[in-house]
């Protein structure tokens, strides 16, 4: 993404639609939701424009122009941010009619019209063969400015435009909480907590709950729960771990749906999730078995060698291993990381005996180390012969064919 000098970031214009003021996604109004994105991209100045008002800025270096009725992905809006005399175009035959223009980033010279432009399109006007075809301002389709394929959340995942229209909220909802969610993780948080993180995160944002609140929240119960395992009381113990690895998916989740998830937050939430595990095992070990045993340190060192061998395979190959194969994609639901580890120790108590939960973590421990020490080996082994390691999922899906937008004579047939 461009840096640019203090006081020298694009400014930019949200174009409100009346039609657009009613609705709320995840309790933001629209053009609040277009503030924090174009905030979060880099703009510094950011104003709303009525039906016909002309901005006094039309002379600025450049400016983004995003309508009120649209909801786009932040992906799409950071890559126009970074792009330069674009228009980002929707498909109309995606949202029955509505779509064309929806946001631009343009030099001041061009301001004015980018602006006509989307006002048009926003009102179901169709582009003159000129304006379409006009070799000043590029036509972009959402794949142009973001790639399916999102490293960070590990997986196929191709951006959005949604029209803002009240019978959509919950379909837009929906596909913005999905985009939350990492491909790869555990077992629980795949499968178990989505449908209730969602109703959580729902109650949270309407109450305007920050997520470091969530985050510190999940703090305390981490530090009870650890008291709990070193006092024996297990049971107990688990139902405050439980409840923190359940809050542990709603902050991220309520972060990024309401687009406030910043560095102090990630390192407060991330500093935390590699923090407890081990302090939790050490205190389940001394109070299940009076000592610090076999059991114990083999789990407490199999956690630290398995953070050690995630971080040699993303400085080895640039990916996360669980991301190479279909294979460690699924390992990563069940890999000995404190989800799965947790179950286990939950079969125990359950069974009366806390000590042998801890046996069969360190025994799973020991098998999920021998795997990934064998996916490193075995990349490094394809890496010699020259073949590029990356992740699968980038690899064995495509893209939605789009036309090419530089040689289209309207807006009409653009993804």
């Amino acid at each position: 993404m461009p840096q640019y000098p203090a006081g020298s970031a694009p400014s930019a214009w949200i174009i409100e639609n009346e039609r657009a003021r009613e609705v709320e996604i995840w309790s933001l109004t629209t053009s609040e939701r277009h503030r924090r994105l174009l905030a979060r991209a880099g703009c510094e100045s950011i104003r709303s424009l009525d039906a016909s008002e002309q901005p006094s800025d039309l002379k600025a270096p450049s400016v983004m122009i995003v309508r009120s009725d649209a909801i786009l992905d932040e992906r799409l809006v950071k890559g126009l941010f970074a792009a330069s005399n674009t228009i980002l175009v929707a498909n109309r035959k995606q949202h029955a009619g509505w779509g064309g223009a929806v946001a631009a980033h343009v030099d001041g010279e061009h301001a004015a019209e980018a602006l006509r432009r989307l006002r048009r399109a926003a009102e179901g006007e169709q582009p003159t063969e000129a304006e379409a075809s006009t070799g000043d301002i590029r036509l972009a389709a959402p794949g142009d400015l973001a790639p399916a394929y999102s490293a960070q959340l590990r997986k196929y995942d191709p951006p959005y435009i949604y029209p803002a229209r009240a019978e959509k909220i919950r379909e837009i909802e929906d596909r913005i909480f999905d985009s939350s969610y990492k491909g790869a993780t555990d077992l629980v948080t795949k499968w178990l907590w989505p449908r209730p993180a969602a109703a959580v995160v729902r109650v949270l944002a309407r109450a305007q709950v920050q997520p470091n609140t969530v985050t510190a929240l999940s703090w305390i119960l981490a530090l009870v729960a650890g008291l709990l395992f070193w006092k024996g009381s297990f049971a107990l113990g688990l139902v405050c771990g439980w409840l923190m690895t359940f809050l542990d998916t709603v902050d991220g989740k309520l972060a990024r749906v309401t687009l406030t998830s910043s560095p102090f937050g990630h390192i407060f939430d991330h500093a935390l999730d590699l923090i407890h595990p081990p302090l939790w095992y050490l205190a389940w070990g001394l109070a299940a078995s009076g000592r610090v045993d076999a059991a114990t340190i083999v789990v407490i060192a199999g956690y630290l060698l398995g953070r050690g061998l995630e971080g040699i395979f993303i400085l080895a190959f640039e990916i996360e291993t669980h991301c190479w194969r279909p294979i460690d994609t699924l390992f990563r639901t069940i890999t000995a990381r404190r989800n799965p580890n947790l179950l286990l120790l939950s079969v125990g108590t359950l069974g009366g005996r806390p000590d042998l939960g801890m046996v069969m973590v360190a025994i799973w421990t020991v098998v999920c180390m021998g795997f990934h020490i064998e996916r490193i080996l075995q990349a490094l082994f394809e890496k010699s012969r020259g073949i590029r390691i990356e992740a699968w999922d980038e690899t064995s899906q495509s893209e939605p064919e789009q036309q090419p937008v530089e040689s289209q004579q309207n807006l009409e047939g653009v993804d």
